[in-house]
């Protein structure tokens, strides 16, 4: 059966690099979609291809 589903939001501040800003907004005009998609997509697939068996560095 068709359900339709809504995806939660939430607001959270992050400050990153002025020339990162730049590419990601150039990039999301080239492609045709909001900046904040364009985040999301990065944060995912970033999340998705991490390596999680890699160790931390050590501390001190």
């Amino acid at each position: 059966m068709f359900q339709v589903k809504k995806t939660e939001y939430s607001n959270k501040t992050f400050r990153l690099p002025c020339d990162l800003i730049a590419d990601l907004e150039q990039l999301a005009q080239d492609k045709g979609v909001s900046l904040n998609q364009l985040v999301i997509q990065c944060c995912q697939y970033a999340l998705d291809n991490l390596d999680r068996g890699e160790q931390p560095p050590p501390q001190g």
